[in-house]
């Protein structure tokens, strides 16, 4: 079984968000980048797929070099190969199209991608991955086994799972409960050093136009003041929440 883990290089959460040039631009200046963390509970998965069932695994990524301590950081915890589509990731229909160049070539017969990444939040590139490339697609997926070319998916919905029967090739988009957080996997120092030696293969990106184009960014609005009300004057609160708060 061949797997293909698509990798989003996004800001860690502790970050501090800032934007230049009339706020049309993200500012990268001291921040760190990781796996995104719905991709990091795919990739844990496939490695569980390659240890008890063989499966070669490789990860793949939209982006410009400054994506490959990513890469590399998949391949330290285990991945086979990583790819680079060299190209600006503008948009989820532009990633989705480049993914599915890559998966066609590749042949994959499972692609693991996050629900979203933890950045833009779109959560549509997965979706239109399945249906570029005409494979099965399970979202919102917590669970996942294979046998042969039948497998089995659990996915959230509201208020519960949802068991799912399917086949491969398929796509699913990964989240928490994939695997537990305690399985993630921090790279050690022989990781790190076979993750060298393993191939990282940059390619050009296919001929595709971005659908949409981000025009402004805008943090939200900083929390107003806090009013203190005594825990004894009870109808001051009430008239706070009534003609203030305007909740009541």
């Amino acid at each position: 079984m061949k797997i293909l883990v698509c990798i989003s290089h996004v800001p860690d959460t502790t970050s501090k968000i800032n934007f230049t040039e009339g706020d049309t631009k993200f500012d990268t200046n001291g921040v760190q980048f990781v796996i995104n963390p719905n991709d990091e509970f795919g990739l844990t998965r496939a490695m569980w797929f390659k240890e008890k069932q063989g499966a070669t695994v490789d990860v793949v990524n939209v982006g410009g070099a400054e994506t490959e301590p990513t890469l590399r950081k998949a391949l330290a915890i285990g991945a086979d190969g990583a790819i680079r589509v060299n190209a600006t990731a503008t948009d989820g229909f532009f990633v989705a199209k480049q993914l599915a160049e890559v998966v066609k070539n590749g042949g994959y017969d499972l692609v693991i991608a996050g629900r979203e990444s933890i950045d833009y939040n779109g959560g549509m590139v997965p979706g239109m991955l399945a249906e570029l490339t005409g494979a099965n697609f399970v979202n919102n997926c917590i669970g996942l086994e294979i046998d042969g070319t039948n497998a089995t998916a659990v996915r959230e919905i509201d208020g519960g799972k949802e068991t799912s029967s399917t086949s491969l090739p398929l796509v699913i988009g990964g989240q928490k409960g994939l695997v537990e957080e305690s399985d993630l996997r921090i790279p050690n120092m022989r990781g790190i050093m076979m993750a060298r030696k393993k191939p990282l293969n940059v390619i050009e990106a296919a001929d595709t136009a971005a659908e949409t184009t981000a025009v402004k960014f805008e943090k939200p609005a900083p929390k107003g003041a806090v009013k203190l009300v005594d825990a004894n004057n009870i109808d001051e609160l009430v008239n706070l929440l009534h003609n203030e708060a305007k909740v009541i």
